[in-house]
This record gives C-alpha cells, structure tokens and sequence, in this order.
C-alpha cells in the first residue's frame, strides 16, 4: 500500500513537537532545522528564502556567541595597538621576542610582530654630529641627527677653569647595532661618546698652562683627535665608528686672556720698532751705499782722464790753444800773452787797451 508522504511528514513534525514538549532543553543547532523539511506551506516559504526562520539559523547562540564576542575583542585590542612598525631609510629596527634582542636587524620597510610579546626599537644608524658649544645650532632644530651640549669645562696645569668647545661627528656600526643597544641601550652615545671625550679633553688640557693653549691650538687638536680615536677604538667590538674631532674654540678665564691680550700688544710694539730701526737703517745704508757708489765712479773717472792724459795729447792741447791765440791777436793788436813756463795752459791774455780787463782762458 503506497504511503502518502504529506501524511508522513506530518507525523514526523508531531512526534518531534512531543519530544521538545517532554525535553525543554535545547539541542545543537546543526544548521538544519526539521522545520526546512516540513509539508505544506513551510516547504514552499523555506524554498523562497523569505522566512524569518532562515536568519536565524545562522545566529550562533550559547558558547559560541561568546567566542566569537571574545574573538572579535581581541581583534580589536590587536588592531589598536599597531602590530606593525615602519623603518625609515637611514633607521634599523631591533625585534625584541620575550626580552631576547634578535641579532639580525629589520632593515627599510613595514615589519610586523606580536604586540603582548614582542615589541621593535628602532635606531638611527646615520652619522650623529655632537656640538659642545654655547651657540645655539638652527640645524639642530629640525634634526634628530644633531645634539647639543654645553661647552666641556676642565682644568689647565695650574687648575685654573678653561673651557673646550669642539664637535664630534660619529656612527654606529649597522652590523653591531642589536648588541650595541642590548649593552648600552638607546642611550647608548651618552654612556660611550660622552665620557669618553669628557675624559680625553681633560686629560689633554692638564699637561698646557692656559696662557700657551692659543698658541699650541693645532698640537692639542690632534692630540684630542687622536686620543679620543684610540678610546673608541679599546671598546669590544669596536661598535662606534668616529668621523672627526674639531676644536672650535678655547676659552680662557678673564685674567688669563688681559695678560694675553697685553703680552702681545708688547710683542707688537716691539716689532713695530724693530720694523722702524731695521727701515732707518736700511735707509742710513742705502745714502752711504749711494755715497760710496759716487765716489767710486768719481774716482774711476778720474783715473780714466789721468789715462787718457798722454804727453801727446797734451802737446795737441797746447796747439790747438796756441791756435786760437793767434786768431786773437789778429783782432786784437794790442793785447798781450804771457805763457806759463814750459808753455802749458792755462795761458794769461791780457789786453793792453784796457788794464783792469784781464781774461784768463782755460781750456
């Protein structure tokens, strides 16, 4: 005898409505609900998707609910403390995993990592400049590279105050930065640079007495420089790299300076005068050089006319004056010529005509 499945599904649905009825407690939703399998009208209404049963089949109630509440929590805890990082070029990060400081650093670039048990550092690996001065750096106001310290105050031979203003420029070592940070932390150039230098510069300026310190500036520079390079260089592992050391400035206690000050007026006085000496001199030389050169020429000439003085040349002389005598005395009638004896010249013309007129002629 054929079973009419309606009158099937009918009964089924009864005997499940007396189950719940006699067991109130509620069973494991499996995802399918005898509902859905219902005859009539439920299956036709199940078939459209427009029941409201169908939602709630997928509402999860009890302890699910609850785990998914304390899932989604967590989720949100996680999102809001930024499990990732971002390293910057010039920076390395330092993954920290339960207090261990991991030997490889995360280079350039997003990272990510386990906020409740890890946790990143990052480090500024590019080269750090540290100016000891009293002047106020604009750079360093938009620079997390440069710092600035108040000037280094120390003590000459005599422990009198001088003060040291200088600027170092140095780096970390990329490959040594995990083990760098775990021995010395982020502050780790206040616990090397800055002792380090503090001591060398003290240590320098303890051998000078400050009123020589100006004068020797280039010899105590590298001696600083040099000093400073060989401390860095004792630490283990060596992790700092130094660029420079530069002396900028000395400065000296106020009665230090005047007495300076005025010991080198002295010195310039005295060369002033010495300046002025050695030019009077030079010019008292330089008239009796002239002088000397003068007579010397002098003499030279009149050694070379003597020379030149042949009795030949004097008889020449001699004529030729005769001559022009004899041309006078053509014009003249009346004039008179007495010769010196041996008949050399100059000879005396003297003309008669007038007595008081008397002319000598030399030649």
């Amino acid at each position: 005898m054929p079973i009419d499945l309606n009158e099937h599904l009918k009964n089924k649905r009864q005997q499940s409505q007396n189950q719940q009825k006699e067991n109130p407690e509620p069973k494991k939703d499996d995802g399918r609900n005898n509902n859905n399998w219902g005859g009539g009208n439920n299956w036709n209404n199940n078939r459209g998707g427009s029941d409201f049963s169908n939602f709630t089949n997928f509402v999860p109630s009890g302890k699910k609910l609850f785990i998914w509440i304390i899932i989604i929590a967590l989720l949100v805890i996680l999102i809001a403390q930024k499990p990732f990082v971002i390293v910057n070029s010039g920076e390395v990060g330092i993954k920290v995993h339960l207090g261990e400081y991991q030997k490889q650093p995360l280079e350039a670039g997003l990272h990510f990592f386990i906020p409740p048990i890890e946790h990143v550092i990052i480090v500024d690996t590019r080269v750090k400049t540290l100016h000891f001065t009293s002047n106020e750096d604009m750079e360093r106001r938009n620079n997390q590279s440069i710092a600035q310290k108040v000037p280094i105050q120390v003590r000459d031979k005599l422990g009198l105050d001088v003060a040291i203003e200088l600027t170092l420029k140095y780096q970390l070592d990329r490959s040594k930065v995990s083990d760098t940070i775990r021995d010395y932390t982020t502050l780790w150039d206040e616990v090397i640079i800055v002792p380090g230098i503090l001591e060398v510069v003290g240590s320098v300026i303890g051998n000078y007495h400050a009123e020589e310190l100006p004068s020797k500036r280039d010899e105590i520079a590298n001696l600083i420089a040099t000093n400073f390079q060989n401390k860095i260089n004792a630490i283990r592992d060596k992790p700092v790299r130094l660029d420079s050391v530069e002396l900028r400035k000395i400065i000296l206690p106020p009665e230090v300076k005047n007495k300076i000050e005025q010991v080198q007026v002295a010195k310039q006085e005295a060369e002033k005068a010495k300046e002025e000496a050695r030019a009077l001199r030079e010019r008292s030389q330089g008239k009796a050089d002239a002088a000397i050169i003068e007579a010397t020429g002098q003499a030279k000439a009149n050694q070379l006319v003597s020379e030149s003085l042949s009795s030949r040349l004097l008889e020449l002389r001699q004529i030729e004056m005769q001559g022009k005598f004899n041309d006078a005395l053509r014009e003249n009638k009346d004039a008179q010529i007495f010769l010196t004896p041996g008949g050399s010249v100059p000879n005396i013309w003297v003309d008669s005509k007038n007595k008081r007129q008397n002319t000598a002629i030399s030649q």
